[in-house]
């Protein structure tokens, strides 16, 4: 099953403690080590999460820096380090990649754990100090095809996978996006999504209306995935932070949540290379 909520809604989860997290109940994460057991490696971490995050040229550079500071200051968040001091192991290893076209992603931070404030500081530093970049392109396809051997190369196995994709546009280069969540899917990956839609759609940048729909229906997938749609640049940083606590505790919102339907997407699936191909014929 797979949930959409509203910004206004999941800024509840900044308010998850210790007690929270461990009520994440023994089948829960009886059914994580069952999926992970197929990798027959024992689990040293919690969660293995993949950061894809988007650095097409329709992110203006004050996004591209407030995304950024907003993923390194939820990592160091008291919130962000009690969830993670709840869990059974109480660690995480995250790997966090910028992405643009099917053949451009550049890994920002390798493979790391986060264990306590000392790991998360240091990697929120790695993430600050690198340069910010612009690249052409929206291949939401190309990242997740990207993300999946990055878990096959982790040396910390988990008991959970998860690709957390952030981004302002439909996929409209390289494959068809449906198809490399699916695969992702079939391989007991976790996608959750971070539409943002702070800007009016504009013809000239190739955004849509309800991208947070074209994400919800064609982009997340896989138990318990979710989408939160930014539609408030004050409370872009808010938005990460509340992500990664629902994804590191395992949780979903709990409210208000509207259940996809499983039927004809919303939005078109295809809908961004159809306004690539109708602008440039190509």
């Amino acid at each position: 099953m797979r949930w959409y909520v509203s910004i206004g809604a999941v800024l509840v989860a900044s308010a998850i403690t210790a007690s929270d997290v461990v009520g994440v109940t023994a089948p829960d994460i009886q059914h994580r080590r069952e999926v992970r057991s197929a990798d027959k490696a024992p689990a040293v971490v919690d969660v293995e999460l993949v950061l894809a995050v988007d650095v097409s040229y329709s992110m203006d550079m004050d996004e591209l820096a407030v995304q950024r500071e907003g993923y390194a200051q939820a990592i160091v968040s008291k919130e962000f380090l009690q969830a993670l001091k709840a869990l059974p192991n109480g660690k995480i290893a995250v790997t966090y990649f910028e992405w643009a076209a099917s053949s451009d992603q550049k890994i920002i931070i390798p493979w790391r754990v986060i264990d306590g404030p000392e790991t998360a500081d240091a990697v929120a530093d790695e993430i600050l100090k690198t340069p910010i970049r612009r690249a052409s392109r929206t291949s939401i396809s190309g990242a997740i095809y990207f993300a999946m051997p990055l878990f096959e190369n982790n040396p910390y196995p988990g008991l959970r996978r998860v690709i957390d994709i952030s981004g302002d546009g439909p996929n409209n280069n390289g494959a068809p996006v449906t198809p490399a969540r699916d695969e992702a899917i079939s391989k007991g990956i976790v996608i959750n999504g971070l539409p943002i839609m702070v800007k009016e759609p504009n013809y000239s940048t190739m955004d849509i209306e309800n991208l947070d729909w074209y994400y919800e229906d064609c982009v997340v997938g896989g138990p318990g995935s979710f989408v939160v749609a930014i539609k408030d640049r004050e409370k872009f940083k808010e938005a990460i932070r509340s992500k990664l606590l629902l994804e590191v505790a395992g949780r979903t919102p709990q409210r208000p949540v509207v259940p996809v339907a499983d039927k004809e997407p919303r939005v078109p699936c295809m809908i961004g290379e159809r306004i690539w191909q109708d602008r440039w014929g190509r």
